[in-house]
């Protein structure tokens, strides 16, 4: 049998030749920019030093250290268990209300649907420092306590940010309310896209409203639930700016709302106290770690939502 030509292999309505020019600087792009950053990356977390003062080979002392010395290992797990409360409170919070949100949006008989999706999407518009600023103000006591005071809601006037039992909780719903906008904005388009076939079926069978979102709309959905979930997971693993608006690159109070961003940038940028000398090996090793997480977490959620219907 001959060998079909790789010429004239096709890639939907053009040959792969047609197709090339096209895919070419998007592959450069992506190359310069993302792979081969995250390629040298892996092979800097197995040096030590940086370019101004030469750097050694170590291997895996850098992961070894990250483990083995307080230093960076307390570090290290506050913040990674503070990542994942902070990933958790979006799944819960972003992403459950914004497909409550999506379900009341499309529903048929709303009146000022327009209104309603311009509210809720207008944070994410809106530059995370302006409103990382804005609510540090409203959660301070000293400036929104004679507020709540004269509304008789004097059990609001607390030190939010400054408590650790409630700044990282505080932080995350922050966040939370800036990005709400996006994942509601993905659901309305995935409820969108169902057939209203499958509505008028289950209004001859008679389902109640409940039964058609868990029976219709939330299986139908479920790859684009699948495909927020994981934009949530890595969006929240690269958090930074939010904490660093309302607290500081330190993550305080006492680092209660300290994250993997923030440590990263502390130990490979801008050099973590008491050293205050940025060691890139040990960021690096941090990234490395973080990446594997990210792959562990995004690959079985891919599978699980992404399959064949």
């Amino acid at each position: 049998m001959a060998v079909k030509s790789w010429k004239n292999h096709t890639i939907g309505n053009g040959t792969l030749l047609t197709w090339l020019p096209y895919l070419v600087p998007a592959l450069i792009f992506y190359v310069a920019f993302m792979a081969w950053p995250l390629l040298d990356s892996l092979r800097l977390s197995l040096y030590t030093g940086s370019a101004g003062t030469g750097r050694s080979f170590v291997g895996l002392g850098n992961f070894i250290r990250l483990f083995t010395v307080q230093q960076y290992a307390e570090r290290y797990w506050g913040a990674l268990v503070h990542t994942f409360i902070f990933f958790f409170i979006h799944l819960a919070v972003q992403n459950g209300l914004g497909m409550l949100f999506a379900t009341l949006l499309t529903g048929k008989n709303l009146k000022g649907r327009e209104f309603y999706q311009t509210t809720i999407f207008i944070p994410v518009t809106l530059a995370i420092l302006i409103t990382g600023y804005l609510w540090k103000l409203l959660l301070n006591p000293v400036w929104s306590g004679p507020f709540f005071q004269k509304l008789h809601l004097g059990f609001l006037v607390h030190p939010w940010l400054g408590d650790r039992a409630t700044a990282l909780v505080c932080v995350s719903l922050v966040s939370c309310w800036q990005w709400m906008g996006i994942s509601t904005m993905m659901f309305v388009a995935a409820l969108r896209n169902i057939s209203e076939d499958y509505f008028e079926a289950a209004s001859i069978d008679g389902a109640n409203p409940v039964q058609v979102f868990l029976h219709i709309k939330l299986p139908l959905i479920k790859p684009v639930a699948g495909m927020i979930a994981i934009l949530t997971f890595v969006n929240n693993f690269n958090a930074f700016d939010v904490v660093f608006s309302m607290e500081n690159v330190n993550g305080a109070p006492n680092y209660a709302t300290d994250l993997i961003g923030t440590l990263f940038y502390r130990v490979g940028i801008a050099g973590q106290h008491p050293v205050g000398i940025p060691d890139p090996g040990m960021g690096t090793a941090i990234a490395t770690i973080t990446f594997l997480l990210l792959c562990l977490g995004v690959i079985p959620t891919l599978r699980a939502t992404q399959g064949k219907n």
